[in-house]
């Protein structure tokens, strides 16, 4: 049985004053989520995103994970699109997603909007996710580079996000993962600053925790001008762990869940 040994950070960062991002790992789940553009309670909709994604997942083990991503982004949207009819001062409020789940035989992922994930395999570095970003958008097209989408003024405009739209649908796709692979999760507050290359570097001189306190520190190295969230998991063989896993970041605070009860509660086995 395949599943993930992990480990996580997350960081204000330098500039701004709250943090809007937040994370899980634990054995069978791991993701990344990024409240939108610092906007209206983009906490709230990292939080109760990620709580929607967590408790599912944790609740239907060993089921199709391809199939309980899909139900648990359309609960994240639900519960996104209820948080903004409770209170006004919400609305708009949006996150992205990078999500990677397991049952032990067969992995997933989704994904929306500009968080990343990555797998390291041996001494090769693949992204697995697409920015879903205007810029991303025009690399896709053929119409800037890569180099050119870097330093863009409107990188960070992201086009498909958790807003409470139901329309705006993940993309969720089966995921081969392999025995000693490791997989990073991580919110734009990284990848802004620090790029592949060098990140393949760090991986690949540090293992798993001592990797995540070189992420943060290279990017509140050069500004830390966001908040920075990293998830870095190993895969590994062995039994199922019964074990809910850690949060991190906004969703640490039940407070910004919109409503916890009305996504099935994460349990232990």
């Amino acid at each position: 049985m395949l599943r993930l040994s992990g480990t996580g950070v997350t960081h204000v960062g330098l500039v701004r004053e709250d943090n809007e991002d937040s994370a899980f790992y634990g054995p069978d789940l791991a993701l990344v989520a990024d409240g939108v553009g610092g906007g209206a309670a983009g906490e709230i909709a990292s939080a109760t995103t990620a709580y929607a994604v967590a408790a599912m997942a944790m609740a239907r083990r060993d089921e199709d994970p391809t199939v309980v991503l899909a139900d648990a982004v359309r609960a994240a949207q639900e519960q996104v699109r209820r948080g903004g009819e409770l209170d006004e001062r919400r609305e708009g409020m949006a996150t992205t997603l990078t999500a990677v789940l397991t049952n032990g035989e067969r992995c997933a992922l989704a994904h929306l909007g500009d968080s990343r994930g990555y797998v390291q395999r041996g001494d090769e570095l693949i992204q697995i996710t697409r920015d879903h970003t205007y810029v991303g958008h025009l690399v896709d097209k053929g119409r800037i580079s890569e180099e050119d989408a870097a330093n863009h003024p409107w990188r960070n405009v992201v086009t498909r996000s958790v807003n409470g739209d139901p329309t705006r649908r993940a993309d969720v796709l089966p995921l081969a993962l392999h025995l000693a692979d490791r997989l990073l999760l991580a919110s734009d507050g990284l990848t802004d600053l620090v790029d592949d290359t060098e990140i393949a570097v760090i991986l690949e001189r540090h293992d798993d925790d001592a990797a995540v306190q070189a992420l943060l520190d290279t990017a509140l190295g050069r500004g830390g001008r966001d908040n920075i969230t990293i998830v870095l998991a190993s895969v590994i063989e062995g039994p199922r762990v019964a074990a809910d896993g850690k949060l991190l970041g906004a969703v640490g605070c039940p407070g910004n869940v919109v409503d916890p009860a009305a996504v099935r509660p994460m349990r232990t086995a």
